[in-house]
């Protein structure tokens, strides 16, 4: 039986060692009938034919080692290439993990060098320079933060909202039960994403006594509690 490979062993036919065998049998058992049936001119050829069946047998033989030999090299350099490409991958990601924040830090650079020349100046200036000072400082930074997507918000005035407010306490107020009166942190998010919430004061009903009381003495200032 041959086959046609077109895979790693080439496009060679390949003859199969039982059809080898098989003929060499054949012919062997030919050969092995008794002088009587055979003349010497026959022997001759069965030997003859013996002889190129088995070279050519041979032959075969070496070539498929040879293709075999040829077959497992390429796949042991295909098995290294990929090994280097992996660690290659490996080191690319590990660079790109620890140098993410390079181009955000160019931009901050620059905050970080005005914030250093006002602390510098603070005392040789009056306060209100100072004060404008520093505002430019912080509209640098939020504009160094918008660049790479990132945006602070406010929550006062909105009602309380657990996927966007952290709720420190809460206060009696006026507003509506639920509503954030007062934020101690803005919130953050990276472009859809929330990085920070909002760290807020959200309101509740006065209580009965207070409210009493603050009807009685319009004068006096209203009554805060707070809680955790």
């Amino acid at each position: 039986m041959t086959e046609n490979s077109d895979g790693p062993l080439g496009d060679e036919e390949i003859t199969s060692p039982d059809e080898d065998s098989s003929e060499l049998a054949k012919a062997m058992a030919d050969a092995a009938r008794s002088p009587q049936q055979q003349s010497s001119e026959e022997l001759a050829k069965k030997t003859e034919q013996l002889r190129a069946m088995l070279d050519d047998s041979t032959a075969r033989a070496a070539q498929t080692q040879e293709r075999l030999k040829d077959t497992h090299e390429r796949l042991l350099r295909t098995a290294a290439e990929f090994d280097n490409f992996r660690k290659r991958l490996q080191k690319e990601k590990e660079d790109t993990r620890k140098f993410a924040v390079e181009s955000l830090l160019k931009d901050f650079l620059p905050v970080a060098d005005n914030l250093e020349r006002a602390l510098d100046h603070a005392e040789e200036h009056d306060l209100r320079q100072v004060i404008e000072g520093v505002r430019l400082v912080q509209k640098m930074l939020n504009d160094a933060l918008g660049k790479h997507g990132i945006f602070s918000f406010s929550a006062v005035g909105q009602v309380f909202d657990p996927n966007l407010h952290e709720a420190l306490m809460q206060q009696e107020s006026d507003k509506p039960a639920g509503m954030v009166v007062s934020e101690m942190a803005r919130g953050y998010k990276l472009h859809d994403r929330l990085v920070r919430p909002a760290a807020v004061v959200v309101a509740r009903p006065r209580t009965q006594a207070a409210s009493t009381s603050q009807a009685g003495n319009p004068t006096s200032p209203p009554s805060e509690g707070g809680e955790q």
